[in-house]
């Protein structure tokens, strides 16, 4: 066997048929399908093993121990991983396999597309598709997602599969890309491999999801203290956005300890807000570019955004993330 796919998948019966089905359909030969039930209390295993796939069932420990036990059960020489969420481009598993005809490849990034209608799944598809730049410009890549992986069965090996310690999808998949591309192996990113996903339909699920991400950052950059000044998914202004939301919140302690007037504090809180404002005008253009109304929306999602994301990074500190 050439290639193993594996699929992940926790009481997803609704959604895994459809993912199952999308990747029997491609242009491709000799490969496996493998979804990992992992602990499931509804019929995801038997619905999986209907639409086609070879299924393995363990108890729920999470998508990084799912995937790694779907790796020890797999043939193929090439590992690829997607979502039980996602919905497989016809060409999606030949053009994941183009960039391995480069023996230095270790591993690839395919792409998300949507379908969805909803403003708050098409902002996230922009959201994304602004990050999808950054890897493009990236002399190194360093990140990839498992939504739509895949890596060399000797490589994924050499590096022990996902790390376990992220109990949920946080943070696991660019972890291990972290590892390996620091020992000098080589990630591809193409655009072509597309998966499409179901993104969140309301924003108060995008900034839960949010929140989270933020909370356990906290634990992939305790393992790698050096992507949390930079990494080649994650846009800089990110971090601008949080670092200015953080000084608008200290700036009332510093004004009581220094003794400044409330007028002088409200002067330098209007500034730090022009500023948030400002750092989030490069992303409104290029949302408006695409989609109008997106763009209308934007500065309040991102100061939104800014607003969890900070959240997210203390309370992920002062659970002790870092601990484990």
């Amino acid at each position: 066997m050439d290639v193993s796919v594996i699929i992940p998948a926790f009481n997803s019966k609704d959604r895994i048929g459809e993912c199952v089905k999308s990747v029997l359909k491609q242009d491709f030969k000799n490969f496996e399908i493998i979804v990992v039930n992992d602990g499931s209390n509804d019929s995801t295993a038997e619905t999986a093993k209907k639409a086609g796939a070879k299924v393995f069932s363990k108890m729920n420990q999470g998508p990084a121990i799912a995937r790694n036990f779907g790796a020890q059960k797999a043939t193929g020489k090439i590992l690829v991983f997607m979502d039980d969420d996602c919905i497989a481009e016809k060409n999606w598993l030949f053009e994941m396999m183009k960039p391995f005809e480069d023996p230095a490849v270790a591993g690839v990034q395919g792409a998300y597309k949507t379908r969805q209608t909803e403003l708050c799944a098409r902002f996230s598809q922009i959201e994304i598709e602004d990050r999808y730049d950054r890897i493009h410009k990236a002399k190194k890549i360093d990140w990839i997602g498992s939504y739509s992986a895949a890596y060399r069965r000797d490589v994924f090996f050499e590096f022990n599969g996902f790390d376990s310690s992220f109990p949920t999808a946080s943070g696991e998949d660019p972890e291990l890309s972290f590892k390996i591309s620091k020992e000098g192996h080589k990630l591809a990113f193409n655009p072509d491999a597309v998966v499409f996903h179901r993104h969140d339909l309301s924003f108060k699920a995008y900034f839960r999801k949010k929140f989270f991400r933020a909370y356990w950052r906290i634990l992939l950059y305790k393992k790698h203290h050096d992507k949390i000044v930079s990494d080649s998914y994650t846009p800089q202004s990110i971090k601008l956005q949080i670092m200015i939301f953080a000084l608008m919140l200290l700036a009332p302690f510093c004004a009581f300890i220094f003794g400044t007037g409330i007028a002088f504090l409200a002067m330098i809180e209007l500034l730090f807000f022009a500023l948030l404002f400002a750092a989030t005008l490069p992303f409104t253009a290029k949302a408006m570019r695409k989609d109008f109304e997106v763009g209308l929306v934007s500065p309040p999602v991102l100061i939104g955004r800014s607003v969890v994301f900070l959240i997210g990074l203390v309370a992920g500190t002062l659970a002790g993330v870092w601990r484990k």
